[in-house]
């Protein structure tokens, strides 16, 4: 636990000096006699001490201006919290590996099953965006709350050739900070011709100059979860991709899926050999300050987005605690209070 104000917590010093009024009052109150009728009378007020009780409602009293004194001193501690704004984006790999029957049905059925379960889980204001990535990237569902929008986007999937895992992350990117600029033409594979630049253009390009990278992982209202076999065979150096998330505070978790020696695909006449590369969807994690996760089948594709469903939802943060300590107080101070009355007749 820290302090904004530490110096406030000096005057927690007062309370053994309260404490030492205390029983001096009472020693005080010993000294001086109280004249009584009979014998009789003293053996029944003797009867009907207070004993222990009396003691209790003023160290309530002492405890309550302590968290009082606390509070003052403005406490902060790490605490975990429910995220206000949330937006996920799902970039989710149609290459034809996806079609490899290693992961029982086919690795992309068994994505849809599991993103499916995944969304249908998650806390309703928290938006989803779904990016379909083969040899070209897109956005197929821009972020929403709509989970149905978000799971018919999912079901629409069709495989495509080619893996292009940085345009994945670079359109996930585009997504999440459209006023950024990145190019998309570059993302997608779609170059263009050059064109004059206007004045517009000339001044996002000057704008993206200036761009200030923050630390990795320091965005907390944005996620990329990346779920592939991991083999690019064109677009963007998904290694460069990550380093512009990790410049931009955004975390990309990466999914592998797929057996570590892989399997054997059919299509059309030709057959290739795909096999699930860890070492470029770890790199992309750690860049990123995010995690890994091995899905080597269906079930433990289930458990990967039940894991991920519980990082996303919260937060550990570093938040004032104020309020906690001056509840706190306020409490033990009616708690005396009502137990004086109760016992004594009397708040004091």
């Amino acid at each position: 636990m820290s302090f904004l104000w530490p110096e406030l917590l000096w005057s927690l010093l007062l309370l053994p000096v309260m404490a030492v009024l205390y029983v001096w009052l009472l020693r005080r109150r010993r000294r001086n006699p109280v004249r009584l009728a009979s014998v009789a009378v003293a053996k029944a007020a003797l009867g009907r001490g207070p004993g222990w009780r009396r003691h209790v409602p003023p160290a309530l009293l002492l405890l309550a201006i302590g968290c009082g004194l606390v509070a003052t001193a403005r406490p902060m501690a790490v605490i975990t919290l429910p995220l206000q704004q949330r937006t996920i984006i799902l970039a989710m790999d149609v290459s034809g590996s996806m079609r490899a029957a290693d992961v029982q049905p086919t690795r992309l059925i068994a994505a849809q099953e599991a993103a499916r379960a995944f969304v249908r889980k998650l806390p309703r204001e928290v938006r989803v965006g779904v990016v379909a990535f083969a040899g070209t990237a897109a956005l197929v569902q821009a972020p929403t709350t709509s989970r149905e929008d978000i799971v018919a986007a999912i079901d629409r999937f069709q495989l495509q050739r080619a893996t292009a895992t940085g345009s994945g992350i670079l359109v996930s990117l585009a997504t999440l900070f459209p006023e950024d600029g990145i190019e998309i033409e570059e993302a997608t594979g779609q170059r263009r011709m050059p064109a004059p630049l206007d004045p517009a253009r000339q001044h996002e390009r000057e704008r993206r100059a200036s761009f200030q990278p923050v630390p990795p992982g320091s965005y907390t209202s944005a996620a990329i979860i990346m779920l592939t076999d991991g083999q690019r065979t064109t677009g963007p150096d998904p290694i460069e991709a990550a380093k512009m998330a990790a410049d931009r505070g955004v975390r990309v978790y990466t999914v592998g899926i797929g057996t570590v020696q892989g399997d054997t695909i059919g299509f059309e006449g030709w057959s290739m050999r795909v096999r699930l590369d860890e070492a470029t969807l770890k790199n992309i994690a750690v860049l990123t300050q995010a995690e890994y996760f091995y899905a080597g089948s269906a079930e433990d594709l289930m458990k990967v987005y039940e894991s991920l469903s519980a990082k996303l939802v919260v937060e550990r943060k570093e938040t004032e605690i104020t309020a906690f300590f001056a509840a706190a107080g306020a409490l033990l101070a009616l708690l005396g209070a009502g137990l004086s009355v109760w016992w004594f007749g009397r708040v004091a």
